[in-house]
């Protein structure tokens, strides 16, 4: 079975919606200073890297684990993590690096200890709805849109069953975009062991969209 997902196209509507080098290199300069003066204790700093990655922290949790009530708390708990861990970063990687590992990281241990649970459209919030309807073709017509959430909400179920560092790896990859390498830096692996990861958990979401299809069709 092909997987064809809603988010096919996503990584380059991503890239387009990056800013520019210039701005990305000035962004990690700041964070960088930031995170020096908030790892010696500067109150202030820190919270200035809260207010400016807040918001990019809970869309990575929404893609991770899903529309979980948990995400607030999750996000909190994210950034306990880093400033507990902010007085051993010396920053050879960049500050958005270590953050994503602390998320990555939370998301994991999450879906370790969680029960499965089943993803309705009609159940989520506004805000959820547009985390997750972000993933869908933009300007598509009601019938496409109606087809492709029903395909996200499968495919979010589909997700649920499968081991977490194998969907962590699927998402980091088919829904963020990330490059193997990128992954691996994230998630502690190496490459390879990405990749299979991401292969295992193709092919099992394929299956089970297959079986749901089956017994779907008269």
């Amino acid at each position: 079975m092909t997987l064809t997902l809603p988010w096919t196209d996503l990584g380059h509507s991503l890239v387009r919606a990056l800013p520019s080098g210039d701005d990305r290199a000035a962004a990690r300069d700041v964070d960088q200073r930031l995170a020096a003066r908030a790892g010696a204790g500067d109150r202030r700093a820190f919270d200035e890297l809260y207010r400016r990655h807040a918001d990019w922290v809970y869309r990575r949790l929404t893609r991770l684990i899903g529309p979980r009530p948990e995400r607030e708390d999750l996000m909190q708990h994210v950034f306990l993590e880093a400033y507990r861990a902010l007085p051993g970063f010396r920053g050879e990687a960049a500050f958005s690096t270590f953050l994503y590992r602390i998320v990555v990281n939370v998301a994991y241990d999450h879906l370790r200890r969680r029960r499965p649970q089943q993803v309705s459209w009609d159940e989520l919030e506004g805000g959820e709805l547009g985390e997750l309807g972000e993933l869908c073709a933009p300007g598509a017509s009601p019938e496409v849109a109606a087809r492709e959430r029903q395909q996200l909400e499968r495919v979010l179920s589909c997700l649920n069953r499968i081991k977490p560092k194998k969907r962590i790896a699927f998402v980091l990859r088919v829904v963020e975009g990330l490059s193997l390498e990128e992954i691996a830096e994230v998630v502690g692996a190496n490459a390879p062991a990405v990749g299979q990861r991401i292969k295992h958990a193709h092919r099992e979401v394929c299956a089970m969209l297959e079986r749901l299809t089956r017994r779907e069709t008269p």
